[in-house]
């Protein structure tokens, strides 16, 4: 039920979209006066490394600001994807803000990259392949969608509604995220790289980063070349552009809304997903009220916004 409401609301925002309301420009800035609260485990990781969020903002800043090759590779990389580079800038200081350290310089990345590249990965829950999982009669809907975009996403779905946190054929699955739950073999949460991608986030815009990077496109059959892609500073990066790409033009088609002048808000949207079914949510709420409710930023991309005029001295 809640796979057909969650289509049912996509499908009635799209096809209203356009004649309904006219594109909005989300105004710029914080719609919060103070920031939101940070997730506990986010604070817990922070205080078991022996650091703290200010420093961590102060360490990715200074990679930024004294690393020419990187920052050139991100003016390159959003100019491919039609963005401005603050929102990559925004995606990457709020993962090692908030997330992760960052290394001193970009070339630790690289060295890093190199030593996962013999590693042998499979993707997997409770010795099912996710590619046999996907296959369960459950998925049928999902066959004919051929873009990887729209294919995962609706096997995101199908997860929701039918077997997170229930028992199917006497097997109980966990109340978790599909990503953590298949995608994810050394913890659950864990992310990689420069921009963190999250290796499910990567299957999904293969078809996109194929297109604009003319990378290889990637499947779930080999695991090892997702984690080699999202661990590779170069190619993460095409998959951090394609992300706030798919963000914005979710928000543009779905909900009549332009958010690419609020870099806090595309940095929302980079930390929490799912802009797709957030951006329904959001159309079917102005919808109903019939006043306008913006989006709103939560405390990862509360921080992009207020630190917006230092992050852009780095441009």
């Amino acid at each position: 039920m809640r796979r057909l409401l969650t289509s049912l609301l996509i499908a009635a925002a799209l096809v209203n979209s356009a004649p309904a309301f006219a594109m909005q420009t989300v105004p710029a800035g914080n719609r919060h006066a103070e920031q939101p609260d940070i997730p506990g485990a986010s604070v817990r990781r922070t205080k078991g490394t022996k650091s703290s969020f200010d420093l961590k903002y102060e360490k990715v800043h200074e990679l930024l600001a004294t690393d020419r090759e990187l920052m050139a590779k991100i003016r390159k990389v959003s100019g491919a994807y039609g963005i401005n580079p603050i929102h990559v800038i925004g995606a990457i200081v709020g993962e090692h803000t908030y997330n992760v350290d960052a290394y001193d310089r970009l070339q630790a990345y690289y060295v890093k990259a190199a030593s996962y590249a013999g590693e042998s990965f499979r993707f997997a829950y409770d010795g099912e392949s996710v590619d046999d999982f996907v296959a369960r009669p459950q998925f049928a809907q999902c066959k004919g969608k051929s873009d990887s975009y729209t294919l995962w996403s609706c096997r995101e779905d199908v997860w929701e509604s039918d077997f997170r946190g229930k028992t199917v054929g006497g097997q109980s699955f966990p109340n978790n995220r599909f990503s953590a739950v298949f995608f994810q073999p050394f913890y659950a949460g864990q992310t990689f790289g420069l921009g963190q991608v999250n290796p499910l986030t990567a299957l999904m815009l293969s078809d996109l980063v194929s297109r604009v990077s003319g990378y290889p496109k990637l499947n779930e059959k080999n695991a090892g070349a997702v984690y080699r892609a999202i661990m590779d500073p170069d190619i993460s990066l095409a998959f951090v552009a394609a992300s706030i790409r798919r963000s914005i033009d979710d928000y543009k088609e779905i909900a009549g809304m332009d958010i690419s002048g609020n870099p806090g808000l595309t940095a929302t949207l980079y930390n929490v997903g799912n802009s797709r079914q957030r951006a329904a949510a959001l159309a079917a709420k102005n919808r109903s009220s019939g006043a306008t409710v913006w989006p709103e930023e939560n405390y990862y991309g509360w921080l992009i916004n207020d630190k917006l005029d230092e992050l852009k001295g780095l441009l």
